[in-house]
């Protein structure tokens, strides 16, 4: 696969299982192997899942910038050719803070850092931030599976599962 940067969203799409209106990144600025990777979220005003704050102003709800984050980390690690069909699950979120909203016309800067990785599960370090100012910062932790090891799991679940009389 051809990593030549910026990565636009077809490029990203050869990545990520994602597909509109879920996928959230728009372009892949910087990329070190499995180091350090910037992201780019632009915010229009016709955005599906816009929430509205308490004065009734637009707002990009926090699960949907915490997603984004996700997304730009799952490329970096997606995009290594020996992880290319694996598939890559979201394990959880620690020290996450939003620091402020987002609103249509914002241009988002994500970058995500590794602070662990194995063969099977790793740790980012993620930020988020408009016009230099962090919207959001924190940790996420992300596991890896081959399909044939999903399909084994799954058929070893539904062979347990008792069945209804």
């Amino acid at each position: 696969m051809d990593l030549t940067l910026p990565l636009d969203y077809a490029a990203i799409e050869r990545i990520l299982l994602h597909r509109y209106p879920f996928l959230f990144v728009d372009r892949i600025t910087e990329f070190e192997v499995d180091k350090r990777i910037v992201g780019i979220k632009n915010v229009s005003h016709n955005e599906r899942y816009l929430s509205q704050d308490a004065e009734g102003r637009p707002v990009l709800p926090p699960t949907i910038l915490t997603e984004t984050v996700a997304q730009v980390g799952a490329i970096m690690i997606l995009a290594k050719p020996e992880n290319r069909h694996r598939l890559i699950y979201f394990m959880g979120i620690e020290r996450v803070r939003y620091r402020r909203p987002v609103r249509p016309g914002d241009v988002i800067v994500i970058e995500a850092n590794v602070v662990r990785l194995r063969s099977r599960m790793g740790v980012l370090r993620g930020v988020a931030r408009v016009d230099g100012k962090s919207v959001i910062d924190g940790t996420m932790t992300f596991a890896l599976e081959s399909p044939a090891d999903r399909d084994a799991r799954m058929a070893e679940a539904a062979a347990v599962k008792p069945s209804l009389v």
